[in-house]
């Protein structure tokens, strides 16, 4: 591997790598347990391939279309996509068509949107058969601190995770596997991260297979670890600023 690129690239996850594996280690962890996803969302699948040079399999995308036309480009690398943004109903085949994993299933039209859209692409040959769509139902930590102006980013009300669970789970196509949510903006992201811990293990009391908890990112990575998480999606610390979007 050559190139300044490269060594950036190599560099930088290898610092985030560290990161993973020293919150491995202050919460009493054991070693390799967290899955980090590499998010790519706005960089050149050249990106992806120096990342994949480096041994990286996870790579998250949340844009339609740059995000199929992405895994398109790489379908020679062995890599498990993951789509970690919101998903528009409406786009929710394509999606299907390339994702392993999406992480954000919030209401329950798009559940069904995902089921119909992974039955297509399995019908059009563009997942193989037996292919399966792992979807994380996503939940709204943003209750508003006293004082404070943080709100939700994104996801469904706590009260509605058990339908939303049972739907998935349900599904023709699909695997129930787990949660994911972002931390308020604003807040220290120790407790919304406890309180998601709090409940996955409310949902696995029913779906006992759904152990996946997607949380954490770039600034807060260290307080999901320690809270539980099995998945961190890193951008920045990993690729840097990302390119203005046109």
């Amino acid at each position: 591997m050559s190139g300044g690129r490269a060594h950036e690239l190599a560099t930088s996850l290898a610092e985030v790598r560290q990161r993973v594996s020293d919150a491995e280690r202050a919460a009493g962890r054991p070693a390799g347990g967290v899955v980090l996803v590499v998010v790519t969302k706005t960089f050149p699948a050249s990106d992806v391939r120096l990342l994949a040079a480096c041994g990286a399999v996870d790579v998250g995308e949340s844009r339609e279309p740059e995000a199929g036309r992405k895994a398109a480009d790489c379908a020679d690398l062995d890599l498990r996509w993951h789509q970690v943004g919101q998903v528009q109903t409406r786009k929710a085949a394509a999606v299907a068509a390339w994702a392993d994993v999406v992480h954000s299933a919030d209401r329950l039209r798009l559940v069904g949107a995902l089921e119909r859209g992974h039955r297509r692409a399995l019908e059009e040959g563009a997942r193989p058969e037996g292919h399966v769509l792992e979807v994380l139902v996503q939940v709204d930590l943003g209750d508003e601190p006293p004082g404070g102006e943080a709100g939700g980013r994104g996801g469904a009300a706590p009260r509605d995770l058990a339908e939303l669970a049972d739907a998935v789970a349900a599904s023709e196509g699909l695997r129930l596997g787990g949660l994911m949510a972002v931390a308020p903006l604003g807040v220290d992201p120790r407790e919304p991260f406890a309180r998601l811990a709090e409940l996955s293990a409310r949902l696995r009391r029913d779906h006992p297979g759904a152990t996946a908890v997607s949380a954490g990112m770039s600034g807060d990575l260290e307080a999901a670890v320690s809270a539980g998480a099995t998945h961190v999606r890193v951008g920045r610390a990993v690729l840097g600023a990302r390119p203005p979007i046109v």
